[in-house]
């Protein structure tokens, strides 16, 4: 899903509230798959309305809407609110900062307090207007509740599947106010550190990838406060984030692309989304991926290779920061499972790529998106201290075999 704007009317008011002891340990909640497209081509108008969103500016510096329609696609969690407690299922968002809810379950609670200050999103499928409410939010399996979080309550949405979004992007997203331009709301990882839930405002990724199991099946798994040491292997590495517009808002990093020995894209500026289904590369660096792998461009908007190309692939490598990370072959093509679901695609036999044209040219300021597919072959930890940072580790499934 993935925002477009905000606009929050608000000051960053002192939060109240009885508070917890502080957990060494992080707060650990499952993901649900929701992957109801009919073909590759929903995905695809998926991400470019995304990348849209990512890049088009109106003449006062804000994002514009992009019209889609109501997308059934996301990973979502179940988030417990109020007195008693309702559970909402909130899609997760790394291109947002703000959580919300009320799409479909209506808010209600005896506890909540309206704080009376409007918040709303635009989406690039959707929208939402409505205020600022304080509540208690449970978390995870053992029912942890949290007084004093601060959440929006829609009045009116459109355009979503779910009943709100749980916003883990940068705290900076949220600037928009007009009578203090610096003024930003708290995301949950915040106000989980101010009432002592988790000691830092860190939030650690896991998906599983879709192959794995039954096709359709792929879940995961988002964390507050740390990384879950069960779901990776070996160390995490991090980066500080980019200091380069436009990628600069999100969580976005620097990072150069090697093909075997061949260099695709210099090191150079752009995302970190789970979002985004594919691996997006500026336009130049993708001719020369595409040249390299010899691929050809089929009608559904995806390179295709034979199967003795596909035993000539080589890793792709992304140096990050002072570390480079393994893309192995099998990474790099679409599920040979869901073949069913791409146009074009006559049976198991057919092999596609999962790395897309960005139609920006290097330099652009938004020169890549590691989307869904690179998430799912390492474990991504967002760390929204005061020099944010983006971190990731290998896990078990960085060089499966299952596509």
């Amino acid at each position: 899903m993935f925002s477009v704007a905000f606009f929050l009317a608000l000051l960053a008011l002192p939060v109240t509230g009885s508070p917890v002891e502080v957990r060494n340990s992080p707060i650990t909640l499952p993901m649900t798959s929701r992957l109801a497209f009919s073909n590759v081509s929903d995905l695809l108008r998926h991400d470019e309305a995304l990348i849209a969103a990512l890049t088009q500016y109106n003449a006062h510096g804000r994002r514009d809407s992009v019209p889609l329609t109501n997308f059934d696609w996301g990973y979502s969690v179940s988030v417990g609110i109020g007195n008693p407690t309702r559970f909402y299922n909130l899609i997760v968002d790394s291109a947002s900062a703000i959580t919300w809810v009320g799409a479909y379950n209506q808010y209600v609670s005896s506890t909540g307090t309206n704080i009376g200050v409007p918040v709303g999103g635009i989406y690039q499928f959707g929208s939402f207007q409505g205020t600022l409410f304080e509540d208690s939010m449970t978390f995870g399996p053992d029912q942890l509740s949290i007084n004093g979080m601060r959440f929006g309550v829609a009045s009116t949405s459109e355009g979503f599947a779910f009943d709100g979004v749980l916003g883990i992007g940068p705290r900076g997203l949220t600037r928009g106010i007009l009578n203090s331009p610096e003024a930003t709301l708290p995301t949950v990882a915040d106000y989980l550190v101010q009432r002592r839930a988790i000691r830092k405002p860190i939030v650690g990724i896991f998906f599983q990838p879709i192959g794995v199991g039954a096709p359709l099946i792929g879940g995961g798994e988002i964390s507050f406060g740390g990384a879950n040491r069960q779901r990776y292997t070996g160390r995490i590495e991090y980066t500080d984030i980019t200091l380069t517009p436009y990628s600069s808002q999100y969580w976005g990093i620097d990072q150069a692309i090697t093909y075997g020995d061949t260099p695709i894209l210099d090191y150079t500026a752009g995302i970190v989304n789970c979002g985004c289904t594919f691996l997006y590369i500026a336009s130049d660096a993708f001719e020369r991926y595409q040249a390299a792998t010899g691929g050809t461009m089929n009608a559904n908007g995806l390179l295709q290779i034979s199967f003795n190309q596909y035993l000539a692939l080589h890793n792709l490598y992304f140096r990050i920061g002072e570390y480079t990370y393994r893309f192995v072959p099998n990474a790099q093509i679409w599920p040979r499972s869901l073949n069913y679901r791409i146009d074009g695609g006559d049976g198991d036999d057919d092999i596609f790529l999962i790395v897309k044209r960005l139609d920006l040219p290097t330099g652009s300021g938004l020169d890549f998106i590691n989307g869904y597919v690179f998430l799912q072959r390492f474990y991504a930890v967002f760390d929204g201290s005061i020099t944010p940072r983006v971190g990731f580790a290998r896990t078990l499934y960085t060089r499966d075999k299952s596509n």
